[in-house]
């Protein structure tokens, strides 16, 4: 996840993607990363076959430099547009980041 000019980056795993978005942009947990720096653009994700692949990935992107992360996402959406826009009926949460989000 990022914030609506991409400078902060967030990096976590989730079960439940479209639950765990709706906690950042509402945040659920004020005193979060994702709630401090209002990162509310879901701009890459991938699917795992397992949680354990998961874990493994997030915790490999964790420690990469931030210009590898940047490389990652602007291979699939070089717009860094919110791939979460149109997850939710309430037009509140389609404005690009004034609501505030967090992504896992």
């Amino acid at each position: 996840m990022t914030n609506k000019i991409n400078s902060a980056f967030y990096v976590g795993f989730s079960g439940n993607l479209i639950g765990r978005i709706w906690d950042h942009r509402n945040k659920t947990y004020s005193k979060s990363f994702t709630a401090r720096y209002n990162l509310s653009k879901l701009v890459w994700y991938e699917n795992f076959d397992t949680p354990d692949e998961a874990i493994s990935c997030e915790k490999k992107l964790k420690r990469w430099h931030r210009e590898w992360k940047i490389n990652l996402v602007r291979k699939e959406n070089p717009l860094f547009s919110d791939l979460s826009k149109d997850w939710y009926e309430d037009d509140q949460f389609n404005q690009s980041g004034d609501s505030e989000t967090s992504s896992e």
